[in-house]
């Protein structure tokens, strides 16, 4: 009894008011909304389950579902003292999953709107919803949270929210759809042509079957085996990163314009501390030649990696297609550095996965304003344009995951202050998403996102980073 409420206290103590905003959500459908408002904490929220009865001294499985669900592994482990996988159990036993489907799939679409998406929903219902329920820090969670309240929205009730999803991006309601099918719910949205035969409301949603629980939707890849990565240190963490290019200008006659890279020593820093924090042993070297990253590679190639889990090479450089330039302005291909830690040329990590990150040009560059800067090494670039990435720059093996910053026919930026939009936002999204369980690709898909979102003022230009992977299980950098 005594370890339970200790737990339940832990838990609250670890929750920030985004996510209590997340969990109110989704105990909808089992605390009155009336105790709902004046909750304004997460130990008045576990004392609201408590109260309703769903939360027990020696039941803590809703308190594990709703963890589960926002992505909170790290409370699942301590102080909960349990899994991923053990939830995951009883969300597939019968009746295990309490939060309604319907409900989850609203809360997983709160999660993927975009900012253009959330403005769209606001102005389509300001004749529905107070105007003082759709200010700038009004969330998704919000209004659906009114909607429900108005009557609008139900877990029998989503053709407001269809209706609004045809206006804004059809997609969102497919995502809902898609979710009530793969559970083996047989749904249909009746139509005002089938109202006659059915004898039903307009718009409702007719469930024939009980869903399944919704593990399975967003949490499909969770089913795959995952690598090990209980070592400690779990790898090595090598950083190549290379800043001055005056020995390039000097004797390289075509890079007589290639600049220093300013701001590649913020992202330098923001890669040490975050795997510092995931548990790697963190090597960085500066300012090397073509050569010197030849040698620094093979050092590592040939070192014992056999008592780790896995290998990270983030490399910061001025490149072209296919290639990284070292500081003397000679080329290194890409294949080069990734074929040194294949199963011939680096046994020890055979069946680890091995993880590169590039920030370099992959093409040419505009010759615009020196704000914004380029790595591609031309004179006062402002932004580099990418050309089609070669597919052979890892090898034809498994374990392999390459994470570059563009893609064909999109531009990468670098500040010289803040660093680079794509380094910034991977260490971001990896010290805010692995403590919450996520996987590497999903993080990078997480990435993806952000950085295609940010736009060049000046010249209205983007930027789309590109994983190409051969990886065979999901891959987590552990925190605990």
């Amino acid at each position: 009894m005594e370890l339970a409420r200790w737990s339940l206290l832990a838990v609250s103590e670890e929750l920030d008011g985004a996510e209590l905003a997340a969990l109110k959500f989704l105990c909808r459908d089992h605390v009155p909304s009336r105790r709902l408002e004046v909750v304004r904490s997460p130990h008045d929220l576990i004392e609201a389950l408590v109260e309703v009865g769903v939360l027990e001294a020696g039941n803590l499985a809703f308190l594990r579902e709703l963890l589960y669900y926002i992505g909170r592994i790290d409370l699942l482990v301590a102080p909960l003292r349990s899994t991923r996988q053990r939830v995951e159990r009883e969300l597939r036993a019968p009746g295990g999953a309490r939060v309604p489907l319907s409900r989850y799939l609203l809360y997983q679409l709160f999660e993927d709107i975009t900012e253009d998406e959330l403005m769209s929903f606001k102005l389509l219902l300001v004749k529905e919803l107070p105007k003082s329920k759709l200010t700038p820090e009004t969330t998704m969670l919000d209004i659906f949270t009114e909607m429900e309240k108005k009557g609008l929205l139900g877990k029998d009730n989503l053709s407001m929210l269809k209706s609004l999803c045809e206006k804004i991006n059809i997609s969102l309601w497919n995502r809902i759809e898609d979710g009530l099918n793969l559970f083996g719910q047989e749904e249909m949205l009746i139509t005002e042509e089938e109202r006659g035969s059915t004898g039903g409301p307009e718009g409702h949603l007719v469930s024939s079957v009980a869903s399944d629980p919704p593990v399975s939707f967003n949490h499909s890849s969770h089913q795959l085996e995952a690598y090990k990565m209980t070592s400690r240190p779990c790898g090595v963490c090598l950083i190549l990163n290379n800043h001055n290019f005056a020995k390039a200008r000097e004797e390289v006659q075509e890079h007589k314009y290639m600049k220093d890279r300013n701001g590649t020593d913020v992202d330098a820093a923001a890669l040490r501390n975050v795997f510092s924090k995931l548990h790697f042993r963190v090597e960085e070297y500066r300012d090397l030649t073509a050569e010197k990253i030849r040698n620094t590679v093979d050092i590592f190639r040939r070192e014992d990696h056999g008592d780790k889990d896995c290998f990270v090479c983030c490399i910061l450089s001025h490149g072209k297609k296919g290639i990284i330039y070292g500081v003397d302005g000679q080329e290194v291909p890409i294949r080069e550095l990734t074929t040194s830690f294949t199963l011939q040329n680096c046994n020890s990590l055979a069946g680890k996965p091995k993880v590169f990150f590039i920030q370099a040009c992959q093409g040419d560059a505009f010759h615009k304003g020196v704000t914004i800067e380029t790595d591609s090494g031309e004179q006062d670039a402002s932004v580099e344009r990418t050309a089609r990435f070669q597919l052979d720059c890892i090898p034809e093996e498994p374990d392999f995951l390459l994470g570059m910053a563009t893609l064909q026919d999109y531009v990468s930026y670098r500040s010289p202050r803040e660093g680079t939009w794509y380094i910034q936002a991977l260490c971001q999204h990896l010290e805010y998403s692995c403590p919450r369980g996520e996987d590497v690709l999903t993080i990078l898909t997480a990435v993806n996102q952000e950085v295609s979102r940010k736009t060049c003022e000046r010249d209205a230009t983007k930027q789309m980073p590109q994983p190409i992977v051969t990886l065979r299980k999901r891959l987590l950098f552990p925190v605990n």
